[in-house]
């Protein structure tokens, strides 16, 4: 009887194992906007959906790094869900309050923009196996708003 059950565990992981999963990345890092509270940026999640019917999206997290420190982090509860059979593209708002970029005046004296590293994490409800994450990160460098940038709004 116990060489039936290891079967079966057997069986079901190698079946979880291959089994075709949502695959997403991280397209674009930009700014957004520029307010009284901090400045505005934008991340855009492209994500395949391999299914026929959509699959709902718990939650989405995020961290900002910039000179190894922690800039934003944030969540978005319940953003939705992703197309059957299709691509979608979901925009994930990151905002940086002011005080913390005046602390990363080193690096941004030198060149005017800040090195980051954007950690997202897609949280997805799949049938059978439960919630999932999909682990995405993109480092660059984005450009910091000038004074022109302030008067546009």
């Amino acid at each position: 009887m116990a060489q039936l059950v290891d079967k079966a565990k057997n069986y079901v992981t190698d079946k979880v194992t291959n089994m075709r999963k949502p695959e997403a990345s991280l397209s674009k890092f930009r700014l957004k906007g520029v307010s009284r509270e901090g400045v505005d940026y934008l991340a855009d999640v492209s994500i395949d959906n391999p299914y026929s019917h959509s699959i709902p999206i718990c939650e989405i997290s995020y961290v900002l790094k910039s000179d190894g420190r922690v800039i934003a982090t944030g969540t978005i509860p319940d953003p939705g869900s992703i197309k059957g059979n299709d691509k979608t593209v979901l925009n994930v708002p990151v905002k940086v309050p002011h005080s913390v970029l005046v602390s990363l005046v080193k690096d941004i004296a030198r060149d005017w923009d800040i090195d980051y590293l954007l950690e997202v994490g897609l949280i997805i409800d799949l049938p059978v196996i439960g919630n999932f994450t999909i682990p995405l990160s993109t480092q660059g460098e984005v450009k910091l708003p000038t004074l022109t940038d302030f008067f546009k709004n």
